[in-house]
């Protein structure tokens, strides 16, 4: 399996362990293209163990086509980042959930 599929499993397993009823039927996670280009996740935390956490705007720009930022703000986990940066911000939020939570 590669990386890429491992994300992927890693957070279906996630959402599907944070469901409970109510949390699921909101805009839990998002993920929408950027017109610089890039991308932008938003992830709910409410209702989750990191639901309390919050982390301010952490910017980390090389140049142009190499950057990313990530938040964690009002229950929500946010993160940008240029048209490669996909898969890395996806792996952002599971090494802090995984950070968090041990």
């Amino acid at each position: 399996m590669t990386m890429q599929m491992d994300i992927l499993d890693w957070i279906q397993q996630w959402f599907k362990d944070n469901c409970d009823g109510q949390w699921e039927h909101g805009e839990v996670i998002q993920i929408t293209t950027l017109d610089n280009p890039g991308w932008e996740i938003e992830i709910n935390i409410s209702n989750t163990s990191i639901a309390n956490t919050t982390i301010n705007w952490i910017l980390n720009e090389n140049d142009k086509q190499d950057w990313y930022g990530v938040k964690i703000e009002n229950q929500k986990f946010t993160a940008a980042g240029d048209a490669s940066k996909l898969k890395f911000l996806l792996g952002l939020f599971k090494e802090m959930i995984e950070k968090i939570e041990n």
